[in-house]
């Protein structure tokens, strides 16, 4: 009998963990690009719900880095960075992989203080129990801790 379980890609998804008064976002994906794209919903899930937020408007984001670890960070930044001068919100991400770094495209809106109901805003990605690697079945996570 073939043990299928080794094969089978994970459902790309994310969670939070606590640390302190910050907290921990993970993402979880078949591949190092989705892992990403799923830590970035968990961030925007640390301000609101994101189902609250439409996918209306596109940023482009790039980041340089052929460290998986800093490469992450740096995405995370990146993000925090776009939501704060931008004053928006994102929902849905595009994210490519290469050997140069990472290409994005965040898709979101506005913040709308009524609808989204932000918890708290992100001050940064830290080092703190950073991780980006695949397992032994080639799936990857990725996580960090976010200041608050």
């Amino acid at each position: 009998m073939q043990d299928l379980s080794a094969s089978v890609a994970p459902t790309p998804r994310w969670e939070h963990f606590q640390h302190g008064s910050d907290i921990g976002i993970r993402g979880y994906g078949p591949d190092r690009a989705k892992a990403f794209a799923q830590a970035a919903l968990a961030l925007t899930a640390v301000v609101t719900d994101p189902h609250r937020v439409r996918a209306d408007v596109g940023v482009e984001i790039a980041c340089a880095s052929a460290d998986d670890d800093v490469l992450f960070v740096d995405w995370i930044n990146a993000l925090i960075l776009e939501m704060a001068i931008h004053n928006m919100l994102f929902s849905r991400f595009e994210v490519e992989i290469d050997a140069d770094g990472l290409k994005a495209l965040a898709w979101g809106e506005l913040v709308d203080v009524v609808r989204h109901r932000p918890a708290v805003e992100p001050k940064g990605a830290t080092f703190t129990a950073l991780a980006a690697a695949p397992d032994s079945a080639g799936n990857w996570m990725v996580q960090c801790v976010v200041d608050v």
